[in-house]
């Protein structure tokens, strides 16, 4: 197999265009009709569960998951693989939605709350704009599709509001971390935050052309260089020189690991200083200006530096936990009976 060699390729061997590729042969995989029927036959009636009052049928789970199969009909490597990621897919869904009925009740246990009808319009108008070009008839056209009448969508939306705000509320009550915790978790586990050798690069590729020596090459990129000291700024310049993909953004190409770079790149560009640029590099596709917008040092980051990113890990690991422990009690304590 061959691969089309684009800059990127170039200059960062991690960063490899594989559109490129052939592609293998796909599996057979079932369409979504197929997979409809397939869960027809594994729910025989038509319902796959009941939670309180709500019956979650077969056609709530196709809707729920049919944006999904896409994704994994193109990353199933077989059909056997397909369905089996299929079931997994299938029977979190299943569990979603209980939870979701579940979850609604919860809130109208308590009668002070409410959602008020204006936010419920207005999330109505906002799905009318957006989704149907505000052509009601089209809005309309489709409940009809769905089997569903206005009253329907309205109650559906209300719930999906509740929803959002019920998890919003959980997410609150785990969003306090404790700075000793924060240590803690940093002393037990610091060779997760090891770093590599880093540089913000940004850079100028000046293109060779049929007419391009490395003589030309050399003094356009002289001239660059010259203007750089003389205090102009170099992603003033990638923008009117350079010919790579990130030009528009100055050639900033953010940050990168010395081992993401091409032997011809990495030696330069981890001897740059801080704010320096280096002398032109030239390769067959041209010449290539290396400029050090920040350095990372290889070693274990301070705690300063990952602070906040340790924080948000625990506040996730919080949030899953007392939310886990939230849905155990209203299945404990809900009505939900499984087909």
């Amino acid at each position: 197999m061959t691969s089309r060699r684009s800059l990127l390729f170039a200059l960062l061997t991690a960063a490899a265009n594989l559109s490129g590729f052939a592609q293998a042969p796909q599996p057979a995989i079932p369409s979504n009709s197929a997979v409809s029927e397939g869960m027809s036959l594994r729910f025989a009636n038509g319902i796959v569960a009941v939670a309180e009052e709500k019956i979650i049928t077969v056609a709530d789970i196709m809707q729920y998951i049919g944006p999904l199969l896409p994704q994994i009909r193109q990353e199933a490597k077989s059909e056997k693989e397909f369905q089996e990621r299929l079931e997994q897919l299938q029977d979190s869904a299943i569990q979603d939605l209980v939870d979701r009925v579940l979850i609604v009740k919860e809130f109208r246990k308590d009668e002070k709350r409410n959602i008020p009808i204006s936010y419920v319009d207005q999330e109505i108008a906002n799905e009318l704009a957006e989704r149907f070009e505000g052509d009601r008839s089209k809005f309309l056209a489709f409940l009809r599709s769905k089997g569903q009448t206005v009253r329907d969508y309205r109650k559906e939306v209300e719930e999906n509001i509740i929803f959002s705000y019920m998890q919003g509320q959980q997410r609150k009550s785990a969003s306090v971390v404790s700075p000793v915790r924060i240590e803690t978790f940093y002393t037990e586990n610091k060779d997760r935050f090891y770093q590599e050798d880093a540089v913000h690069l940004r850079l100028i590729q000046l293109s060779r052309t049929e007419s391009e020596t490395d003589a030309t090459l050399t003094q356009q990129s002289e001239q660059v260089l010259a203007r750089l000291k003389a205090g102009e700024k170099f992603e003033d310049l990638a923008k009117e020189f350079s010919k790579d993909m990130r030009r528009s953004k100055g050639g900033d190409w953010g940050w990168q690991k010395r081992s993401d770079f091409r032997k011809e790149f990495s030696e330069v560009a981890f001897d740059l200083k801080l704010n320096e640029a280096s002398k032109p590099i030239l390769l067959p596709e041209g010449a290539f200006i290396l400029f050090a917008e920040e350095r990372k040092y290889a070693g274990i980051q301070p705690i300063d530096e990952v602070r906040d990113q340790i924080e948000r890990m625990l506040i996730q690991q919080m949030q899953r936990g007392t939310q886990e422990k939230w849905l155990e009690r209203l299945r404990r304590n809900g009505y939900v009976k499984h087909y």
